[in-house]
C-alpha cells in the first residue's frame, strides 16, 4: 500500500510564487495527496489564487497571525490528515513525478525523514540561476544541497523535506527558531534515534532571492544561526561550518599582506578560487553572464555568511550572551 502524503506550505505574501507551485502540483502523475496552505499573516489576499485550484486539488487553507515559518508549518502539520508530511517552500516548482517518486522512495528507502536537492529551472532569470549556483556549488556549500554524492548524513531542509507525522509529533515539530529551524529539526531527529535519507529523484526548482541585497541578508542570517545550532547540537559541530568566516578573514589578511608587506601570495589563492568558480559555473550553465554573476554571488555568500557566523560566535562564546538575547528576532514563542 502506497504511503499517504500531506504537502504543507507556509506562506507570507508570495502570491505569484504560490500560483506557480500549485500549478506544478496540478500536473502530478500521482494525484492522491492533500495540500495544507497556511497563510502566515500575509498583507496580500491569497484566497483568489487558491480558488483557481480548489476544484482541481485537495486544498485546505488556513490563515493565522504572523509568527515565522517554523510555527506556521507546525500549525499546518497539526491539521494534516495523512501519514507523511512533506514541507516545501512557497517559492518552489516541482516536477510532474514529484509525488510519485516520493511514494516509491518511501517504500524502498527506509527512513523517518527525507529530503531532496534544489536546482535552477531553465525559466529562471540570470540572477536566480547565479544565486542557485552559489547555494549548491561544491565550491561554496560543498554541494550539500545539490547531490547525493556530496553528503554522508543528510540534513533535510524545509524547502523540500518529508517527515513521518508520528515522528514529527514525537519530537515536537519545528523549534522556536525562525532561522535555521530545519537543520535544527534534522539534528533533533538524529538525537532521538530517527533516521534521515536523501532522495535523489525529488529535486525542486527553488527561486530563492532575486537580487544580491536580499540574498546577502538571507545568508547573513544563516551564518548567525549556525553558532546557535552548534550550541543546541554540540555532537554535530563541524570545522567546515567556520570556513566562510576563515575565507572572509583570509581575504582581509591578503590585502594587509599586499599593502604592508608587498606580497600577494594570499590574494593569489583568491584569484585561483575566483577562476575555478567562474570556470565551473560556466561549465555547468554554459552562459558567461550567469558565470560572472555566480562569482559575485559566491563572494556575497561567503562574506555575508562568514560575517554572520563570526558575529554570532563572538556574542555567544566570548560575550556569553544567550541566543534569545543576541538575536531576539530569530525566535518566536511557541
Amino acid at each position: 500500500m502506497k504511503p499517504s502524503i500531506s504537502i504543507v506550505v507556509a506562506i507570507y505574501n508570495r502570491k505569484d510564487e504560490l500560483f506557480e507551485l500549485l500549478n506544478s502540483l496540478t500536473q502530478q502523475t500521482d494525484k492522491v495527496f492533500e495540500i495544507i496552505i497556511v497563510d502566515d499573516g500575509s498583507i496580500i489576499d491569497l484566497k483568489p489564487t487558491i480558488k483557481n485550484f480548489e476544484e482541481i486539488l485537495d486544498i485546505k487553507y488556513f490563515r493565522k497571525d504572523n509568527s515565522g515559518p517554523g510555527l506556521t508549518r507546525n500549525f499546518g502539520a497539526a491539521r494534516a490528515a495523512n501519514e507523511w508530511l512533506v514541507f516545501v517552500d512557497s517559492d518552489v516548482i516541482v516536477e510532474k513525478d514529484y509525488i510519485e517518486n516520493i511514494k516509491n522512495d518511501i517504500l524502498t528507502i527506509p527512513c523517518d525523514a527525507f529530503g531532496g536537492a534544489d536546482k535552477a529551472h531553465k525559466g529562471f532569470n540570470l540572477m536566480q540561476k547565479a544565486i542557485s549556483y552559489s547555494m549548491t556549488s561544491v565550491f561554496t556549500t560543498g554541494g550539500i544541497r545539490g547531490s547525493k554524492k556530496a553528503v554522508s548524513k543528510f540534513q533535510p531542509r524545509s524547502f523540500n523535506m518529508g517527515v513521518k507525522k508520528s515522528v514529527f509529533e514525537k519530537v515536537g515539530g519545528f523549534s522556536e527558531m525562525r532561522i535555521g529551524e530545519d537543520p535544527d529539526l534534522s539534528m533533533t531527529l538524529w538525537e532521538n534515534g530517527f533516521t534521515t535519507a536523501f532522495f535523489d529523484n525529488i529535486a525542486v526548482y527553488h527561486k530563492r532571492r532575486v537580487d544580491f541585497g536580499k540574498f546577502s541578508k538571507q545568508v547573513y542570517q544563516f551564518g548567525c544561526a549556525r553558532p546557535i545550532l552548534n550550541q543546541r547540537h554540540p555532537n554535530y559541530v563541524k570545522i567546515s561550518f567556520a570556513f566562510p568566516t576563515l575565507f572572509m578573514l583570509g581575504y582581509i589578511m591578503g590585502f594587509f599582506e599586499y599593502f604592508f608587506l608587498g606580497r600577494g601570495f594570499i590574494l593569489a589563492f583568491y584569484g585561483l578560487y575566483t577562476f575555478l568558480v567562474l570556470f565551473h559555473a560556466l561549465f555547468l550553465t554554459k552562459n558567461i553572464s550567469i558565470a560572472g554573476m555566480a562569482v559575485i554571488s559566491t563572494y556575497i555568500q561567503m562574506f555575508s555568511y562568514g560575517y554572520g557566523f563570526l558575529k554570532s560566535w563572538i556574542l555567544l562564546n566570548v560575550l556569553k550572551m544567550k541566543p534569545e538575547e543576541a538575536f531576539p528576532h530569530h525566535y518566536y514563542k511557541k
